[in-house]
């Protein structure tokens, strides 16, 4: 038995800032170097993924990619350093929140016996 817990960072009127959706987008176009491919591999089409990027972009008050239009090796999708470090620190806060609250039900149910695990109840 487990907690399972979702992260993410809201505006003061509710609006979603980021998360780990806008977290994958930023991820694949590291990986794939074009917001057209990070979005099918996540399953959106490219303006909502653009859409993300850009609300995004509103809030930090910087750019997150840099797009170069051609055929040369140096054409693509490249995050900012803004974007890379942004990514690491939701990981981070993501990663702190979930350990914390595995150890807190721990604390608070289980090592208290309050919720039975299956191996712990009598068939």
């Amino acid at each position: 038995m487990e907690i399972k817990v979702k992260v993410w960072i809201e505006d003061e009127n509710k609006n979603l800032i980021f998360g780990s959706g806008k977290t994958e987008i930023l991820r694949q176009i590291e990986e794939t170097g074009s917001i057209s491919e990070a979005a099918k591999k996540v399953g959106m089409n490219y303006k909502k993924a653009w859409s993300h990027i850009k609300i995004l972009e509103e809030y930090i008050e910087d750019d997150l990619v840099i797009a170069k239009k051609g055929r040369g090796e140096d054409s693509g999708t490249k995050l900012t350093s803004k974007a890379k470090e942004l990514m690491n620190l939701y990981k981070t806060l993501d990663e702190d929140i979930k350990n914390y609250s595995k150890q807190r039900f721990k604390e608070l149910f289980l090592d208290k016996e309050l919720i039975k695990t299956k191996k712990n109840i009598d068939v």
